[in-house]
């Protein structure tokens, strides 16, 4: 009998994973993520905080715009809603700990499924909610965040807190004061909100302005109604910058700290940045990273990765190493996420149809996180890549470049000194080099 799941075992082949180190050639073992390692002065476990996405892993079917379902899960077989969701919920805490998976983080609608009565949805979700209750009792495992969907039911064809309908708009409100009170029923640590269809298709029927200040009113009530029932973690806004509408109004992180400062949002939101999403908006996520760190915003990330032959949001699990540790360069320069973790928002792929890819995927995940922090780590460590890119501003370190810096030019005065001495001296980038020491280390 499994303690956590009663008399069902649904991942009955896979033991628990454990740390065996780089000298291991198990599939089913961590090579690199060691919980307990001490990496710049945190344990794995605290810098990364992983947490398995809800929805992807326990309700994702496999089935996209040209075909239907292909991965048949065991726990989808009970046709009564909440032994369906209980089913499902014994799943997923029996994978989360088999895979010492810290958090987890759900959308209302994956714990269970709703109708179109907020009352029965309503008490649907504390049901539910109260037996997820007792398996974190009984793990261990914590909530990373919630949120609720407003964007999969048709009424929100044309957005939620942005709907031109006010009927609609209440619909949305009411599943996010459910959403709040089981994030806070569970202990959530933080609360997102990703506007899926905030946005618009036509301009020629849509009064940008309006929407987007009824935006920020929704977010205002839903931050002031967790602030009064004793919700004190963080708020995330996740960027995206399209798919489903035409324009998004949370576009990206540079978009979404305009939209938080313009509406006095900044003391209580940050943002959950997504890797697929900064690829969809065109950016790098190392771009997308650095704009949040500048803006003092870095709150959490959803893990996955885009296909660059594909112009939509393909979640698939992170694999690119590269990539991974010139992003934990920001990630440990920054001294880590603000609230958040690293949600595994990834989805095995459609013909990926054994419950054991499920697990080979998130193993995969977390070993390349822990390989790339240890990676980041030893480049600021050992290596020039600090000093290098810090002696490139060291112009303006001193002298009048400092001067500048501190409001103590004027243009006339910037146009003395470049007539005084002449012309600048052409000084190397030096990327390539910078790009091969990123190499060498890993």
């Amino acid at each position: 009998m499994n303690v956590l799941t009663g008399e069902k075992e649904f991942f009955k082949d896979i033991k628990q994973i454990q740390f065996e180190g780089l000298e291991s050639d198990n599939p089913l073992a961590f090579r690199w993520y060691n919980p307990d390692q001490i990496v710049a002065g945190k344990t794995m476990a605290e810098h990364f905080k992983f947490a398995c996405a809800y929805w992807h892993s326990f309700n994702g079917d496999g089935g996209d715009p040209f075909g239907g379902a292909t991965h048949i899960f065991p726990w989808d077989k009970q046709s009564d809603p909440l032994a369906r969701a209980k089913d499902k919920m014994d799943a997923a805490f029996e994978f989360i700990t088999k895979l010492q998976i810290p958090y987890y983080c759900f959308h209302d609608v994956d714990l269970v499924d709703f109708t179109n009565d907020v009352v029965e949805n309503e008490n649907r979700l504390q049901q539910i909610v109260a037996y997820a209750k007792q398996k974190q009792q009984d793990s261990g495992v914590k909530l990373l965040w919630g949120t609720a969907n407003l964007f999969s039911n048709p009424r929100y064809m044309n957005g939620a807190a942005t709907n031109p309908d006010f009927h609609v708009l209440a619909h949305g409100a009411a599943q996010v004061k459910a959403a709040l009170d089981a994030t806070i029923a569970l202990g959530g640590e933080n609360y997102v909100f990703w506007g899926g269809r905030e946005g618009y298709m036509s301009l020629l029927n849509t009064n940008m302005k309006r929407e987007q200040e009824h935006l920020a009113k929704f977010l205002h009530l839903a931050k002031d109604y967790a602030r009064k029932n004793g919700f004190k973690g963080t708020f995330f806004i996740e960027p995206k910058p399209c798919e489903p509408s035409k324009h998004q109004y949370d576009y990206d992180a540079a978009t979404v700290t305009g939209f938080l400062r313009q509406y006095d949002l900044l003391c209580d939101f940050k943002l959950n940045l997504e890797v697929n999403h900064a690829t969809l908006a065109g950016h790098t996520f190392q771009h997308e990273l650095q704009v949040a760190v500048d803006a003092g915003l870095l709150g959490s990330m959803d893990a996955n990765r885009g296909d660059y032959q594909n112009g939509w949001d393909t979640d698939q699990f992170p694999n690119d190493i590269n990539e991974l540790t010139e992003c934990m360069l920001i990630i440990l320069e920054a001294g880590g996420f603000q609230g958040g973790g690293v949600n595994f928002d990834a989805k095995i792929r459609r013909n990926s149809t054994d419950l054991a890819d499920l697990v080979h995927a998130h193993v995969g995940g977390m070993d390349l996180f822990a390989r790339a922090l240890v990676t980041a780590d030893r480049i600021l460590t050992n290596s020039d890549y600090q000093k290098i890119r810090k002696n490139r501003y060291s112009s303006f370190d001193d002298g009048e470049g400092a001067s500048f810096e501190k409001g103590g030019h004027t243009l006339e005065t910037l146009r003395d000194f470049a007539a005084a001495n002449g012309e600048p001296e052409v000084r190397s980038g030096q990327q390539e080099f910078l790009e091969n020491l990123i190499n060498r280390y890993i």
